[in-house]
């Protein structure tokens, strides 16, 4: 019924190595180093990301109010209409 997904095509000269699932630990050292290692990693790029991101927020917010601002019609030009 032809080939089979991983069989599509023969390369030469390249080694592959499997492991069978049921030998391969997917919780391996998770609370042991896994957590302290995502608490290194969040803390050493935090002040990197952190203030341009915030930078970013407060330009976008102020941009939005400015503009808030500038669609608005100016009670002074309308004061000697009849």
């Amino acid at each position: 019924m032809g080939l089979h997904f991983g069989d599509l095509a023969r390369v030469r000269h390249i080694i592959t190595y499997t492991m069978s699932p049921f030998e391969q630990r997917a919780f391996a050292n998770y609370f042991s180093k896994g957590i302290p290692n995502v608490w290194r990693r969040f803390s050493s790029s935090f002040f990197k990301v952190a203030p341009p991101m915030i930078l970013a927020y407060v330009t976008y917010t102020w941009g939005n109010s400015v503009h808030e601002q500038s669609k608005r019609k100016n009670p002074a030009d309308y004061e000697n209409d009849e």
